[in-house]
């Protein structure tokens, strides 16, 4: 059997606060706490499953609740400026960009959608100066809240900006998450934190032309191990509608498809990912093209029998694998 993955990591500026001035992006952000609901919409319509990655920080409603549910323990990054605890010092909380606890609600709403963590603060767990129990708090934090406001037992972790090493998969382990998402294993996806452009440059190219290895996999490929969540890797990130490069998005979409459809024919799983405020830049495009991923999902599945799932779905078919 074959299987379509969806996860989405969803943060709004708690993602790119030290990138980005919320000033600077509010009509950006606005488009896309506007777009979810569709996407939420389109996903039962379908019938197709996804992950939303969540930072815990989305499911505060106030700077008093944030303040609440601040872990005691907070990074200490060597660079301050990676830290929202330091930004949130010099800088308001704002509600309509720093709270996304009425769309998350939404979501649990909406059929076959997992809330997974996208842990509590958007820990970078390779950032020196971090230590390790820090983290541990921070999720410890993450499952907290949403226990405490939806009622969720988070089974599903994906690292913020990718980072993570073995200590940090085994404390996830420890810390009740069943199954994370991991990097593809070409070369250019290694060790995210320290890529260059070379890295980078190959990573896009690697949406257009395959420079890479197969992007999908056997299911037992992912069995897990007695210290480790299940490792689920990625196959591809779904980048942005370019509307300065439109004749590139058709090679791109048509990339995807072909790979969808590679894992259909050959029993595999295929991984697709992206950030909600992705689509931010272009909504309408960005919907049309969703739209054409899962008409393309709907006819693999009449074909080869193709299922979708989320990251915590799979997790329990691979346990039923394993025994």
């Amino acid at each position: 059997m074959s299987f379509l993955v969806i996860s989405l990591d969803f943060e709004l500026h708690w993602g790119i606060f030290d990138k980005v001035s919320v000033a600077e992006k509010k009509d950006y952000f606005k488009k896309t706490i506007a777009v979810i609901p569709q996407v939420l919409e389109v996903f039962e319509r379908y019938e197709v499953a996804a992950t939303w990655a969540t930072v815990g920080m989305l499911l505060t409603e106030s700077r008093e609740e944030w303040e609440h549910y601040r872990p005691e323990t907070i990074p200490t990054y060597r660079n301050q400026q990676l830290s929202p605890y330091q930004w949130i010092a010099q800088n308001a909380y704002d509600p309509a960009v720093h709270s996304g606890f009425s769309l998350v609600k939404q979501l649990l709403q909406t059929p076959n959608q997992e809330l997974g963590s996208h842990t509590f603060s958007h820990y970078y767990t390779c950032e020196p100066g971090q230590q390790l129990e820090q983290f541990r708090s921070d999720l410890k934090v993450a499952r907290r809240i949403a226990e405490e406001k939806c009622g969720v037992d988070l089974q599903s972790l994906v690292f913020p900006r990718n980072q993570f090493d073995q200590e940090s998969l085994k404390i996830c382990k420890d810390e009740g998450f069943s199954v994370v998402r991991v990097n593809p294993s070409n070369w250019f996806w290694k060790a995210p934190q320290h890529a260059g452009l070379v890295e980078r440059v190959f990573r896009t190219v690697d949406t257009l032309l395959p420079l890479g290895k197969r992007t999908s996999f056997p299911l037992e490929a992912v069995l897990p191990g007695e210290d480790f969540p299940v490792q689920l890797p990625a196959s591809r990130l779904l980048r942005p509608f370019s509307k300065t490069r439109k004749p590139l998005n058709v090679v791109r979409m048509n990339r995807v498809i072909s790979e969808m459809t590679y894992a259909a024919k050959h029993n595999l799983v295929y991984h697709l990912w992206w950030h909600p405020h992705n689509f931010g830049h272009a909504p309408e495009e960005s919907m049309l093209e969703l739209c054409q991923l899962l008409d393309t999902f709907i006819k693999l599945k009449g074909q080869y029998g193709m299922c979708s799932v989320n990251m915590g779905q799979l997790a329990g078919e691979l346990n039923v694998l394993r025994n």
